[in-house]
Order: structure tokens, then C-alpha cells, then sequence
């Protein structure tokens, strides 16, 4: 059987090539579905159209990413309410905190996250969150606001402590192609810890692009190399690695299989 992949993480908005285009190579490469990613209140409305457009083929997930956390606001939440009942609407996100750029101060970024993590529980859809060097402050956020989460640690790059402490929230963790990179190490150990019904992959297009295609601008097409390289770190055949990931993403992602 033919494996099929779904790029559970990639920003059309910022990609060259028409969306067409990019969805016609990414079929070739056997993924034939991709989750777009909204991050501002710019890009909001674009990327729910886009999704509305070509679902099934594209799905979307709505929020604010801690770059822009001071465009959320009574309009943006009314947006997502609004929505999220289509079936093109799987999840919330890209949300979360992230002290290494702080675009955003550190309290606006909390406010954002906190009033998204509460909106996605409502409606009862799974988020995609960020989090770069604000491991405690995430994990402290999801423990205040209840646990029990569905979705993803998006572009995983953190520690084990992350790991471990995501997972028993509820979260599962996406890998992107920096697992792959050679100074990447401590990445691969916490990667090779991780249950295989817990493991997504993504590419967060059009950045980080996978070995063997470094240097490129990052497309979906190339979630295969990230998958195939996880397959082998984990000591599973990839068709079974394929099954098993096209399981995790129906079961966070809803919306997905039906």
C-alpha cells in the first residue's frame, strides 16, 4: 500500500509558489494533506479562506502566534468562534510563548496563550503551540489551566524535561527537520524516548528544511525526509512508522478523518 503523510504544521502565506503548486509536488511525495498555520491577525482570514478552499486537501489551524500576541482580541476570538465549526477549522494555534525574540512582552504573551489554551477547550479543538526558551512558564500555563489538553508541541525542540511534562498534559510532540540536522543530538535522544503513538511530523514551511534538501526553502513535500529519518532513529519500518503517524494525527486532529 502506498504511504500517505499529512505536513501537520506548514505557513502558506509565506511560501513562493502558488498553493496549487506547492499541494501538486507535495502529492507526489505521497502527502496529500496539510494543516495551514495562522500566526497574526494579518494572516488570520487568509488562511481560513485558503483552507475553506481546498479542504480536503487543506485544513487550517486558527490563533496567534507569541510574536504577534498583542493581536489578540475580542474580533480575532468572535473570528475563531465563528469558524471553528467548519470542517476545514482542526485545531487552534500557532500559540504559545517564546522569550528568545519576546516580539511581545512576556505578560501579553501569557494573556494570549492563556485565553486561547481556554478558547480551545470550549470548542473543544486540539492547539498547536510554540514554545521556545519558555519551557516552565509553558508547562506552568498548561498545568494552571487544567491539563487534560489534545494537539501538539509544534517544531519540538526542547528539552526531556518538556517532553515528559507535555505528554502528561496530554500533548504529543511534532518533529520537524531540525531532528535531523548533525548538531541536533540531544534532540534525537529526547526524540528516540518518545512513544511512537505520541510522535507527529511537520515541516513549519517554508523554514528548516530536512537533510537531504538543507539550504532549500522548506515545502511539504518534504515531510517525507523528516519521517523517513524518524522511522530509522526509532527502529521501525516506515510503512509501519506511516501507519502508526497517520493514527496520531486522526486521533489529535479530528476533523482529519472525517
Amino acid at each position: 500500500m502506498a504511504q500517505t503523510w499529512t505536513d501537520i504544521h506548514s505557513h502558506f502565506c509565506m511560501l513562493e509558489n502558488s498553493p496549487d503548486e506547492v499541494l501538486q509536488e507535495a502529492a507526489k511525495n505521497g502527502v496529500n494533506r496539510v494543516i495551514n498555520i495562522a500566526t497574526c491577525k494579518k494572516d488570520i482570514k487568509e488562511v481560513n479562506e485558503l483552507a475553506k478552499s481546498l479542504c480536503p486537501k487543506m485544513f487550517c489551524a486558527l490563533g496567534i502566534h507569541p510574536h504577534d500576541a498583542g493581536d489578540w482580541d475580542e474580533s480575532i476570538e468572535s473570528f475563531i468562534r465563528e469558524q471553528a465549526p467548519e470542517k476545514h477549522v482542526v485545531a487552534l494555534g500557532e500559540m504559545g510563548l517564546d522569550y528568545y525574540y519576546e516580539h511581545s512582552d512576556r505578560e501579553t504573551q501569557k494573556q494570549a496563550f492563556r485565553a486561547q489554551l481556554r478558547l480551545a477547550k470550549e470548542l473543544d479543538l486540539p492547539v498547536q503551540i510554540h514554545t521556545r526558551d519558555a519551557e516552565e512558564d509553558t508547562i506552568a500555563i498548561l498545568d494552571e489551566e487544567g491539563g487534560c489538553f489534545k494537539g501538539v508541541i509544534h517544531c519540538f525542540t526542547g528539552t526531556q524535561y518538556l517532553a515528559d511534562n507535555a505528554l502528561r498534559v496530554g500533548l504529543d510532540i511534532s518533529l520537524s527537520g531540525i531532528v535531523t540536522f548533525k548538531n541536533a543530538k540531544e534532540l534525537r535522544d529526547v526524540a528516540r524516548s518518545l512513544p511512537l503513538d505520541r510522535v507527529h511530523v511537520e515541516t513549519d514551511s517554508p523554514f528548516l528544511a530536512p537533510v537531504p534538501q538543507r539550504g532549500k526553502k522548506n515545502q511539504p513535500a518534504f515531510v517525507v525526509h523528516t519521517a523517513n529519518f524518524l522511522a530509522e532513529l526509532k527502529q521501525v519500518s516506515i510503512s509501519d512508522f506511516c501507519e502508526q503517524i497517520q493514527k496520531n494525527n486522526q486521533r489529535t486532529f479530528a476533523k482529519l478523518s472525517s
